[in-house]
């Protein structure tokens, strides 16, 4: 996978905030080399938040995201500061945008707090040193201050291309770069293990090409030098058993499809370790746990219950789609109530989760782990149980235990299931 391939979850996440007419876009166009963002003296230029994937040195490849204006007035600037606002959910660092000439304002200081509060790594950058007078800038800079200093700030222009070097250099600075990366599987193997890839090729399954999860398995799969087998839920037995009678090998896990979980689980032996794409996602994201205590819920539903099915990517739903067709009729037949669903996808997600008595997330590939665990702390906060697609449909399928079993920490749980 090339580094313009990265996808958008994988990659860090800088969000730039600032009042309308600091020069916010101007910033953003200038760190990334690129006219990303219209820019105009007109204030609220930027009326949505802006995506733009590229590569920043020393962070490698990052997602940066133009904000509007968080002091924008009216009934439509009220839905922008808000937008604005979320971003912060999916923000792995901040960049605060100040207008040199005017200085911090009481809305900048109520952004800055934001950051604090949610331990957001930031950079307070002050813009426009162009108009300032010698002795304004030689102020302002001193004002500014230097690494380690109270508060983390650079004085730059984005008109002159003042500084810019260095602030995209304090920008890097702001998250630990290199380093091992999370491994999804490859710490649960040996080199030379084998691994059997269970992918479904349904309606549902897209054409030409393997889903995220399944692509980042196998990558992950060749990262401990173990070799993987990918075959469908249809061929699975035979494949099984020609591993066997040819060369007498025995698949150290099978990793499937969520959706396939009860007739793999009746095929594989249970002297092998089973487990789904979407369970080792909610690992890697890092609400494993959250999700397994969560699923316990479903035996507390009640007649009239609502329940959030919620996904991180946006698609066109097939008439057997996972989470607004199969997950909602296998919960009706478990647990023989009338319950109501509702859907989300994409970067929808509801701020009062009151209403509901269940969440059931996605495994979340499209969503940066900063986001996602955002959603689960939510919930958490609201006292809402947390779950996942793959850990629901092994729980109501009967085998929740057997699909955790290759997850040690996970031991003290499987009583419960």
């Amino acid at each position: 996978m090339s580094m313009n391939d990265t996808p958008s979850g994988e990659r860090i996440h800088i969000g730039f905030f600032g009042r309308r007419n600091a020069g916010k876009s101007s910033i953003v166009n200038a760190v990334s080399g690129q006219q990303l963002s219209v820019v105009s003296s007109v204030k609220g230029t930027t009326t949505d938040p802006v995506y733009k994937s590229m590569e920043l040195l020393s962070l490698g490849p990052v997602v940066i995201i133009d904000t509007p204006g968080f002091d924008d007035e009216g009934a439509l600037g009220t839905l922008r500061v808000r937008r604005t606002r979320q971003i912060l959910n999916k923000a792995d660092c901040a960049v605060l945008v100040v207008d040199a000439a005017l200085g911090k304002t009481e809305a900048d200081e109520e952004m800055i707090q934001l950051f604090r509060q949610r331990k957001l790594p930031y950079l307070v950058v002050y813009n426009k040193l162009d108009l300032l007078s010698k002795d304004s800038a030689e102020a302002s800079e001193e004002h500014a201050g230097q690494p380690g200093g109270p508060e983390p700030s650079i004085l730059v222009s984005a008109k002159a291309g003042l500084n810019i070097l260095q602030l995209k250099e304090r920008i890097a600075a702001l998250l630990p770069s290199g380093g091992p990366s999370r491994p999804l599987v490859r710490d649960l193997l040996h080199p030379g293990d084998f691994v059997m890839l269970v992918i479904p090729i349904d309606d549902s399954a897209p054409k030409g090409r393997l889903i995220l999860p399944q692509q980042q398995m196998i990558r992950d799969i060749l990262e401990a030098g173990a070799v993987s087998i990918a075959v469908r839920d249809t061929e699975l037995a035979a494949a099984l058993k020609s591993l066997k009678d040819r060369s007498g090998i025995r698949p150290a896990m099978v990793i499937t499809d969520s959706q396939a979980f009860g007739p793999v689980s009746t095929i594989v032996p249970e002297s092998i370790p089973l487990t789904s794409f979407s369970i080792l996602m909610a690992r890697y994201k890092g609400f494993l746990e959250p999700a397994v205590r969560g699923v316990r819920a479903i035996e507390d539903l009640r007649d009239g219950d609502r329940i959030l099915i919620s996904e991180g990517c946006s698609h066109h739903r097939q008439c057997e789609d996972i989470g607004t067709v199969k997950i909602p009729a296998w919960l009706l037949k478990h647990t023989g109530k009338s319950l109501r669903f509702e859907a989300t996808s994409g970067r929808d997600f509801p701020e009062d989760l009151s209403p509901y008595r269940l969440i059931i997330h996605c495994g979340g590939c499209m969503l940066n782990s900063r986001e996602l665990l955002y959603r689960q702390k939510c919930a958490e906060d609201a006292k809402i149980p947390f779950t996942n697609y793959g850990i629901t449909i092994a729980y109501l399928k009967g085998i929740l235990k057997r699909s955790l079993a290759p997850f040690p920490g996970l031991q003290g749980m499987l009583s419960n299931h």
